[in-house]
C-alpha cells in the first residue's frame, strides 16, 4: 500500500477507483453485520425487531385454557402466548436464572419448560398426578417439583427435564404427605414442608443425583413455607395449631422452633375459605407481614427481636396474599371469599390501611414490577388483568386474559425462593 504522507500516496488516496474500493469493502462489512443480525433472529424464530432481552418479562396463567401469556412490564403489554400446558388451575412458575426458561408446574403433574422468546414448549415432562410448584437451585442447573400426589420430590436436569432423582415424602410415622413449601436456599440446598407428618426437610442436591434429607419436627399440619430474600430463614406457616415453625439456616445442624404461637389464643377461629399462601413473602421496615389464618389480621414480627410480635394490622377479610412493594414501603393484601373482591394497601411506616378499593371479581394474585413502581392483579371472574401506579393506586392499564390466575415475572429468578 503506498504512503499517503508521501507525494504518491496522497495521488492514490485522490485516486476515484481507490475510494470506490474502499466503499465497497465497507458496504461488504455492513452487509455481513446485518446478515449476522438477521441471522440471529431468524435462530429464535422471531423477527429481528422483537429479539429482547427477558429482564422485563413475565407470564400470566390462563387456567381456564391449560395456556400461558407472556407479558411485558416496560410497556404493559402482551407479548404472546403459549398453549398446551395441561390443567393450570392451581399452576405455578419458576425461572431459570437468565430469565429466559419458565418451568410450569400444573395440576395434572406436568412439568413444562417455556422459551420465552421464542415463544414455544422446549420440554414436558408428566412427572406426577398433582403438582403444586417448585423451585431452580442455586446454580440454575437443577429444577426440583413439589407433588402432592405421590407426595414426594423430584429432581431435574433444568435444560433437557432429565430425571435426576426422586425422593418419596414420608415421614418419620410412615406416611407418605404432601409436599408444600418448596424454597431454594444457598448453599445448593432446598427446604420443603410435609403437611401430614408434620415436618420440614432441609435437602442438601449438591449432587443432584445422591440428595440427602434432613428431617426437622415442624408443628401440626404445614401448609406453606418461605424462605427470606436474605436465605438464612425459612417459615412454615402451620393449619393445625395457631403459630408458624422456624428455622434457623445459619444454624449448624439446623433446628426447627415455634414463633408467633397462640396468637388466636381465647378467640374462635373464623372459617377457612382458601387457605393463606407466605411465598409472596412480605418482608418490609425490617419485619415480617404474614397473614394469620383463620383471622381477619396481617400479624408483624421482628427477626432482630426473635420473631416477637410487634404488631397486628386489621384488614377486612381472610388474608390470602400478602406483598411488599420492593422499597418495603407497602404491603399489598388480597382476600379469600366471601372479599375477593376486595384490595387492600397498608402503609408498613404507620401500619394503617390507606386504600380498599374493589377492582373486579375473583382477585387471585398479585405480582410487583421488579422496582416496585407497578403492581399487576389478576382478575379471574372478569376475565383480565389489571395494573396499578402504586405511587397514585390508580389502574394505569388493563390487558385482557382468560380466567388469570398467577402472575410471574423474570426479576423472581434472582431472589431466593421464588
Amino acid at each position: 500500500m503506498a504512503d499517503r504522507s508521501t507525494p504518491g500516496g496522497q495521488a492514490a488516496a485522490r485516486d476515484p477507483r481507490t475510494v470506490w474500493q474502499r466503499l465497497g469493502r465497507l458496504t461488504r462489512r455492513a452487509a455481513v453485520a446485518v446478515g449476522a443480525a438477521w441471522l440471529a433472529a431468524a435462530c429464535t424464530g422471531l423477527p429481528e425487531a422483537s429479539v429482547r432481552g427477558t429482564g422485563d418479562l413475565g407470564v400470566v396463567i390462563e387456567r381456564a385454557s391449560g395456556r400461558v401469556q407472556i407479558v411485558e412490564t416496560t410497556g404493559m403489554t402482551r407479548l404472546g402466548a403459549i398453549d398446551g400446558l395441561g390443567d393450570l388451575s392451581h399452576a405455578s412458575v419458576v425461572f431459570a436464572r437468565d430469565g429466559r426458561h419458565a418451568y410450569v408446574f400444573g395440576r395434572d403433574g406436568g412439568l413444562t419448560r417455556l422459551d420465552l422468546l421464542a415463544q414455544r414448549i422446549t420440554h414436558r415432562v408428566k412427572q406426577a398426578g398433582n403438582s403444586i410448584g417448585g423451585a431452580v437451585l442455586q446454580d440454575g442447573k437443577v429444577v426440583a417439583a413439589q407433588n402432592y400426589a405421590p407426595g414426594g420430590i423430584k429432581l431435574f436436569d433444568a435444560g433437557t427435564l432429565e430425571l435426576l432423582a426422586d425422593i418419596p415424602a414420608i415421614g418419620r410415622d410412615g406416611r407418605r404427605s404432601k409436599v408444600v413449601g418448596l424454597a431454594d436456599l444457598p448453599g445448593q440446598r432446598l427446604a420443603a414442608s410435609l403437611f401430614e407428618s408434620g415436618e420440614i426437610w432441609i435437602i442438601d442436591a449438591t449432587n443432584p443425583r445422591q440428595p440427602a434429607v434432613s428431617r426437622l419436627p415442624a408443628g401440626r399440619e404445614p401448609y406453606d413455607g418461605l424462605v427470606t430474600p436474605d436465605g438464612r430463614w425459612y417459615l412454615a406457616g402451620l393449619f393445625g395449631e395457631d403459630g408458624l415453625s422456624l428455622v434457623d439456616l445459619w444454624q449448624t445442624p439446623p433446628a426447627a422452633r415455634r414463633v408467633l404461637a397462640g396468637y388466636g389464643r381465647g378467640q374462635a377461629p373464623l372459617p377457612v375459605y382458601k387457605m393463606p399462601h407466605l411465598r409472596g413473602w412480605a418482608m418490609a421496615q425490617g419485619q415480617a407481614w404474614l397473614p394469620a389464618i383463620g383471622r381477619h389480621e396481617l400479624l408483624v414480627a421482628d427477626p432482630a427481636r426473635d420473631w416477637q410480635e410487634q404488631a397486628r394490622v386489621a384488614v377486612a377479610g381472610q388474608p390470602v396474599f400478602a406483598m411488599a412493594r420492593p422499597d418495603g414501603r407497602q404491603v399489598w393484601v388480597n382476600f379469600a371469599f366471601p372479599r375477593n373482591d376486595t384490595v387492600q394497601v397498608v402503609d408498613t411506616a404507620t401500619r394503617q390501611v390507606v386504600r380498599t378499593m374493589t377492582p373486579c371479581r375473583g382477585v387471585l394474585h398479585m405480582e410487583f414490577t421488579p422496582k416496585g413502581e407497578a403492581l399487576w392483579l389478576s382478575c379471574r371472574d372478569d376475565n383480565r388483568v389489571e395494573v396499578y401506579d402504586t405511587a397514585t393506586l390508580r389502574r394505569i392499564a388493563t390487558l385482557p386474559a382468560e380466567q388469570p390466575s398467577g402472575i410471574f415475572f423474570t426479576a423472581r429468578a434472582q431472589r431466593f425462593g421464588m
